[in-house]
């Protein structure tokens, strides 16, 4: 005979974490209380955002209707400020509440945020340091917005910018999970930062916009670029240490090409030594190509911050923003 999904265990108190993260910021959401505010709404929209980011605390919570169960809990209403509240509620939030209002405040908490970055070659660095990267996140079949491989299989794809010295996510944009990320850096570009990205943004028409909206820029080339050479820089003992090999002045691109990046660059290679003992993971990149599994390989970098020691672009903070990133997310597409 056969049997239904077996019914999960309702969430107790005792299974949630967080709390007293959300003690301190309850009072700071109040200002969206009465957004959207209507007589037969019990939920509001600080209410909905306390809920949303308890979510992101509890890996327990794993969908709409288990923040729903959460919402019934004495403990979480008391903290979060929030009253019992049904599913359809939640569902309804999505599409009710803007979240563009939360903007200024995320940009807010973002400056306030300490820097904790101790690495002492990135203090030559005077701009504001940035990775940024897209993430596929799997979506639901019905999300029909997120288009990628079929209709079964939809994702939307979270482009961020992340500051390295603070460790703050800086801007976000969602798009479908075919979302071109070079296009979607190309709208956010702003001038006074210091850009570091893999190498699915080197494209050579992008690194001269960066360049030319009066930021700078380290990224990861293929091993297969092509440049013609212009000077050899000099390394010193403390380029050589930091597993520096080479440090090139270059015109990047091929005769048909390096007119997209008129501009000189410095290409850096890199040796990195790895660990013979924990090898690196066999897996497709999102480009759908093999990547190596050697735990010694090298490493190719342009820039151009010609003012900066090759040891520098070498530091561990950047070479392993440029590299590509295999983080896991916990997500909200999964809970609509």
């Amino acid at each position: 005979m056969a049997t239904g999904r077996k019914k999960k265990p309702p969430i107790k108190e005792a299974h949630l974490q967080g709390f007293k993260y959300f003690e301190r910021f309850i009072a700071t959401l109040k200002q969206f209380h009465l957004i959207k505010a209507h007589h037969n709404r019990d939920l509001h929209y600080d209410q909905y955002i306390a809920l949303i980011l308890f979510y992101f605390f509890n890996p327990v919570l794993t969908s709409l209707r288990a923040i729903q169960q959460a919402s019934t809990l004495e403990k979480v209403q008391s903290v979060l400020g929030v009253k019992a509240t049904s599913l359809g509620s939640l569902s309804e939030a999505s599409q009710v509440f803007d979240p563009q209002l939360l903007i200024p405040l995320l940009q807010q908490l973002a400056q306030e945020a300490s820097v904790i970055e101790k690495d002492p070659l990135l203090k030559d660095i005077q701009q504001s340091i940035v990775t940024v990267d897209g993430s596929l996140l799997p979506a639901v079949p019905r999300m029909l917005w997120a288009l990628w491989v079929d209709e079964q299989h939809r994702a939307a794809k979270l482009h961020l910018e992340f500051d390295v010295r603070s460790h703050t996510p800086r801007t976000a944009t969602i798009t479908d999970g075919n979302g071109n990320e070079k296009q979607v850096l190309r709208q956010l570009l702003s001038p006074g930062k210091f850009y570091i990205l893999d190498a699915g943004y080197a494209q050579y028409s992008l690194l001269s916009d960066i360049i030319g909206a009066e930021s700078s820029v380290v990224v990861r080339l293929r091993d297969n670029a092509v440049w013609d050479s212009i000077e050899q820089r000099p390394l010193t003992d403390a380029d050589t240490s930091a597993g520096v090999t080479r440090d090139t002045v270059v015109y990047l691109g091929s005769k048909k090409t390096k007119p997209d990046c008129p501009t000189p660059l410095r290409i850096i290679e890199i040796f990195h030594k790895g660990d013979s003992a924990v090898p690196r993971k066999t897996r497709v990149s999102s480009k759908k190509t093999f990547r190596t599994t050697d735990v010694d390989y090298s490493m190719l970098l342009a820039t151009n911050r010609m003012d900066l020691s090759a040891e520098t672009i070498a530091a561990r903070r950047i070479q392993v923003a440029s590299a590509p990133q295999e983080a896991s997310k916990k997500t909200s597409c999964g809970v609509r």
